[in-house]
Parts: C-alpha cells; structure tokens; sequence
C-alpha cells in the first residue's frame, strides 16, 4: 500500500513539473522548454502506466484474498491431517449434532464430494455418553454383526483404523428415499474411548 501511495505522489508531481515547464516552454518560446517538457511527459506515462498496473495488480490480490477468506468461513475445509481445528470442529457440530464438551477431543474429518456420490469421515475421543447422544440424535440402531458393509467406501488414514472397526459393534441408519439414499455408520471403541462415524450417499 505505502509503495502504491508513493507512485501516485510521484505520478502527480511528475504532472505538475509537465505542466510548469510545457506553460514556460510557450511563453518562453523555447524549444529546448519543449523537449524537457516532452521528456516530463514520457516519465508521466511511464509512471502513470506502472501504477496503473500495479495498483490493478494489488486490487486484484486483496480482492482474491477477501474472496478466499469469505469462502472458507462460509465453507471450511476438512482438515484431515491436523486434529481440533476450528474447522473440523465446525464440521463435527454440523454433522454429528452434538456439542463439543470437554471430553470430545482428537477430531478428524475428511470429505469427498467429488463424483456423483459423497462421503463424509469423523474420528475423534469423547466419553459414553457423547456416543449416546450421537445415536439416539441420529436414529441409529445396532447392527447384528460386527463391523459394518462400508469398507471398500472409506478412504485411508492413520487415524481411521479399518481393522479396529471391523471388531467393533456398529450402528446404522439409511434413509428410505426414492433415487439416491443417505446411509450412517457409527463405532465406539469403548476400551480406547475413540469413536468413528462414517455418512455416505448412493
């Protein structure tokens, strides 16, 4: 900003000194007036010229940055290699329906809507009774077997533990639409206090 303001002084003074020597130059009567004054005017255009470019220049890079900040506070991005970032917690309100309370901690989340189907990823630590809250909130209900039918569906991650979740106790819930359905899958590791929740679309 301090540069841009500089170039428009220059610029500005550079059309005054324009000015002063072409008004000399006519009264004077002279030629060498003219070509100094000539000379004024080609650093004017010069100058003006780059603080043109340069201004649209830094116009166009606060404008782009105030784009992007608005975009990802409307739209966070799922962070899926950094835990608890005000994002993901975002993302756990929004998706899990719960509040964040002490014990919910360690959040991971991952997205992928690219495609004609979506998934959506969440692990995290919490207690029992967040695990409670989550399924009595969401309808889910426990499945015979353990694991879930989802696993060629979920992506991998070090902190989304595929063979853990086989052995653990899953609860779900589909919806009944006509066309593409809305599936959940929910785990607890009770021993580890760690849960996952799995939601994807088909």
């Amino acid at each position: 900003m301090t540069k841009l303001i500089v170039l428009i002084t220059i610029a500005i003074i550079l059309l005054f000194v324009f000015i002063i020597i072409l008004i000399y130059a006519i009264i004077k009567k002279s030629k060498r007036l003219l070509w100094l004054s000539a000379l004024s005017l080609a650093l004017l255009f010069c100058t003006g010229t780059y603080t043109l470019y340069y201004g649209l220049k830094k116009g166009k890079e606060k404008t782009l940055s105030i784009t992007k900040n608005a975009f990802e506070k409307a739209f966070p991005k799922f962070d899926s290699e950094t835990p608890d970032t005000e994002s993901n917690k975002k993302h756990f309100s929004d998706f899990l329906k719960v509040n964040i309370t002490p014990d919910v901690k360690n959040i991971y989340c991952f997205d992928d809507t690219f495609g004609q189907d979506a998934d959506f990823m969440f692990a995290f630590n919490c207690d029992s009774l967040t695990t409670i809250k989550i399924i009595e909130h969401h309808l889910l209900k426990k499945d015979s077997l353990a694991g879930n039918d989802s696993e060629s569906l979920q992506h991998d991650f070090f902190w989304w533990d595929k063979k853990k979740i086989r052995e653990l106790e899953c609860f779900s819930w589909d919806s009944n639409n006509e066309g593409k359905n809305i599936h959940k899958r929910f785990w607890y590791d009770q021993k580890l206090k760690k849960a996952y929740y799995f939601e994807f679309d088909l």
